[in-house]
This record gives C-alpha cells, sequence and structure tokens, in this order.
C-alpha cells in the first residue's frame, strides 16, 4: 500500500493502553504493524476526550471500564460514555472489532448500558472471521487475526514430550479448564497421558475450581498465573498437543498462538474452526463435539500420532503487513461513510 503524501496521515486512537507485559500481543502487533501506516497512539482519557484522532478502534469496551471498585466503575463508564460521543462525531468515527459473538461472562449493568451505547453510536465493525455476524454487512470488513510467529520467534522451542497435552492462556469459565482436566484424570494410568495449565486465572473462584478438580494426581500440573513469554513458548511446544476445551468458541487467539508455535490444537467443532482447518491444514486442526471426554482424548491422540502433521501451518493469510492493510482500508472505508452520512445530514 502506497500512501498519497499530499493527503495526512490517518490519526488512530486504540482502546488499550500502553502496553505492559502482560498485555495482549495481538493488540501490541496491531499498533506495530498500523505504524507505517498510520498515527496511531494508545488510550489516555485525555487523549480520548481532548486528543486529536480520526478513528478511535475499540476492542473490548468492557475492558475499557473494569475497575476495582464500584465508584471507580461508574465513572469510567460515564466517562467512556462521553468517549464514544465524541468519537463518533465532528468527523471523526468509532471502528469496533468484534472479537466475540456475545460477552463470555454476564457484564456488570453499567458495562452492559455502556456497550449499548457503543454499539449504537459504532461507525463500522471490523471481523475476524466472515461468520461474525453485524448488524450491517455493508458496514463491515473481514481482517484475519494476526498470526504469533514473529513475536515468539527469539525463544527457544520445547522437544515436544509423547503424551504431553497443554492448555495456555487467561483461565476462565468459559474455557472449560475443569473438564479438561476431569478428561485426562479419567483416561487410564497406562494410557500416558499428562496435562499442563498455564495461565493466569480470571478470578480465586476460578483457580479454586481448577484446583479442586486436579485434586493430588500427579498427571496434572498447574501454573495458575501470568506466565512471561520464554514460559509459554516452552509450555506450548513441549507438548504433543493442544487443547482447548472451550464451552464457547467463535475466535480463538490461544489457537493461533499454538499453531504460530507448530503445535497442532483440538478444539470444539463449528463452522469458524472448519474454515480455520481448511485453512491452516486439517491435520493441524482436529475437532471434537462437546463434551470432552477421557474418550475423546484418547482417540485424538491416537488419531494424532497415525496422521502426525509435518512442516508449518499455513500462516499466510494472517501475516501483520496484511492484517495492518486491511485494518488501514477499514478505517478509511469507516471514514469515508462516516463523513458522507454527515454532508447528508445523517449519523452513520
Amino acid at each position: 500500500m502506497t500512501r498519497d503524501r499530499s493527503i495526512p496521515r490517518l490519526r488512530v486512537l486504540q482502546s488499550f493502553r500502553e502496553p505492559r507485559t502482560t498485555t495482549n500481543p495481538y493488540l501490541v502487533q496491531l499498533r506495530d504493524a498500523l505504524a507505517p501506516h498510520a498515527d496511531v497512539a494508545t488510550f489516555r482519557w485525555s487523549r480520548a476526550l481532548a486528543g486529536r484522532y480520526d478513528v478511535l478502534h475499540v476492542h473490548w469496551p468492557e475492558v475499557v471500564v473494569d475497575r476495582g471498585t464500584r465508584v471507580r466503575r461508574w465513572g469510567a463508564t460515564a466517562l467512556f460514555a462521553l468517549v464514544v460521543l465524541r468519537a463518533s462525531t465532528g468527523g471523526r468515527v468509532l471502528v469496533r472489532t468484534v472479537h466475540n459473538v456475545a460477552p463470555h461472562e454476564r457484564p456488570h449493568r453499567a458495562t452492559a448500558a455502556v456497550t449499548r451505547w457503543c454499539d449504537r453510536r459504532t461507525g463500522w465493525r471490523v471481523r475476524l472471521n466472515d461468520r461474525t455476524p453485524v448488524p450491517d454487512p455493508a458496514r463491515a470488513s473481514t481482517v484475519p487475526h494476526g498470526d504469533y510467529t514473529a513475536w515468539f520467534a527469539t525463544y527457544p522451542r520445547a522437544t515436544a514430550v509423547r503424551g504431553r497435552l497443554a492448555t495456555v492462556g487467561l483461565v476462565r469459565p468459559y474455557k472449560g479448564v475443569e473438564d479438561l482436566v476431569a478428561a485426562v484424570r479419567a483416561t487410564p494410568a497406562d494410557a500416558g497421558l499428562d496435562l499442563v495449565v498455564a495461565g493466569r486465572a480470571a478470578t480465586p473462584a476460578v483457580a479454586d475450581g481448577v484446583r479442586a478438580a486436579a485434586g493430588d494426581d500427579p498427571r496434572v500440573r498447574l501454573d495458575l498465573r501470568h506466565v512471561d513469554d520464554e514460559q509459554l513458548v516452552a509450555e506450548v511446544t513441549s507438548a504433543e498437543l493442544v487443547v482447548l476445551p472451550y464451552r464457547a468458541m467463535h475466535n480463538s487467539g490461544a489457537a493461533l498462538l499454538a499453531l504460530s508455535l507448530g503445535r497442532p490444537v483440538l478444539v470444539p467443532d463449528g463452522d469458524v474452526v472448519a474454515d480455520l482447518a481448511a485453512e491452516v491444514g486439517p491435520a493441524w486442526v482436529r475437532r471434537f463435539t462437546p463434551p470432552l471426554t477421557a474418550d475423546v482424548l484418547l482417540r485424538e491422540v491416537a488419531a494424532l500420532r497415525a496422521d502426525a502433521p509435518t512442516g508449518e501451518p499455513d500462516l499466510r493469510a494472517r501475516r501483520w503487513d496484511a492484517v495492518a492493510k486491511g485494518h488501514v482500508r477499514a478505517y478509511e472505508a469507516a471514514l469515508a461513510a462516516a463523513r458522507g452520512a454527515a454532508r447528508g445530514g445523517g449519523r452513520p
């Protein structure tokens, strides 16, 4: 994409704060990949309420307003409502990535209210696959989730351990980690399977539930804290199979993380998953129909050994240069639609 230097650079404000070590690498890679094409800033209330930008790109509205106390949550919610209004007027446009079909957990009522407000004022949507429903497909773009190949390239990969299963990432109720733990514990001792669970638990109650499911079984190792990138690579690549036992799955960064590290995944079946398997190679994406049981694990591990993938999964469509250009096209289309509506006296 060659930029016409007579056109001012696009100014994009992302809805996430300046990255920390715990920030989702997807967001950091998006910011960095967009840098050659646009002026990209991370979120601050002052920037959002008084700064200059053309596009406010919102990922998860609930994350913007999530706070530790009720008073702070309501305060953040009120501020974000003003941000949404400003971002959708005055020649600006609000673009939202639809990461999930619905929230994974029931939101606080203030969060739900401001999310509905955000939805009403959104001028354009970015979806990660063509199957994500959106209110107006004419005002939406599909830009695939980028890979993690370059992000983890500097870390050494481990040798896969026969029978080792792993699940990684933030442990949340919808991810069904307790189901996976129970399935592993139900396999015969001589099956040779063991499990590593690596990732911070969303709440103490979630952590307690996973620990109770694991009991004192030596085949299950839990590391319920944030793991750094080096350890994450070691845990994933030491696994023969990465298992994501989600109770509801639409998009999955964890699946792409495993594939980026050259490890096959076992995930619940569905149209989006079938598309991913066709894209990267069916031997890399193994599918099951919930519930996840010991029999499913034994069958899939045996099938993997009989038809092990070779080489690397095909992630060409997930390269970040293409992802960045897709986002820029979406931003430009969103601005054109919003400014056209403003000239016509309407609202996007």
